[in-house]
């Protein structure tokens, strides 16, 4: 998908609890929501529910992409051989970060969007209902766990060339990018 989902359900919020945050940066989910599962799957195991390619809330013929399909990203777009997870430049939308610009604007920090991927700084959420970093960060849900209270994700930062891999507790909010079925 070259936006972040913006598909209304329970669970899913918009930035700073703002219907125009969502216009412009899709909805913000929670692990389980994301995956389409219970809400125990916050604080549970719940790699025997994960399917593959797992749907979640993906529309009909698309699907979460789990944490090898992410990992394979960032090669094919990276700056340079000696930075395996470079190339956020290349993946973020030319507008919409708080601090971009195209090549040879003199802003160091790049946002050329050479995929059509046009990533958007959705920001975060969590769970006392607070939010962070919209217009600076963006981070995307995988549909891999990593253990009882975490699962893993994608992120990136405006001030960043790096697209950085992670886990978080399942309970944060991030945005969703579905991958196509092949």
């Amino acid at each position: 998908m070259a936006e972040n989902l913006d598909y209304a359900v329970e669970g899913s919020r918009c930035y700073g609890n703002k219907s125009a945050n969502c216009d412009k940066y899709g909805r913000l989910y929670d692990w389980p929501t994301a995956m389409g599962l219970p809400s125990k799957c916050n604080s549970s195991t719940c790699s025997n529910q994960i399917q593959s390619p797992h749907r979640g809330i993906c529309p009909e013929g698309w699907h979460l992409p789990s944490q090898a399909e992410w990992n394979a990203l960032p090669s094919h777009v990276q700056a340079s051989s000696s930075c395996s997870d470079c190339g956020a430049a290349k993946l973020k939308a030319a507008s919409g970060w708080s601090s971009c610009g195209p090549s040879g604007s003199g802003n160091s920090y790049l946002c050329e969007d050479a995929y059509g991927f046009s990533a958007l700084p959705g920001g975060s959420g969590y769970s006392d209902g607070s939010f962070d970093f919209a217009g600076n960060y963006g981070g995307w849900w995988s549909a891999s766990e990593d253990n009882s209270y975490h699962a893993h994700y994608r992120d990136m930062y405006y001030y960043r060339e790096s697209v950085f891999f992670s886990s978080n507790l399942k309970s944060g909010l991030f945005s969703v990018r579905c991958l196509h079925d092949k």
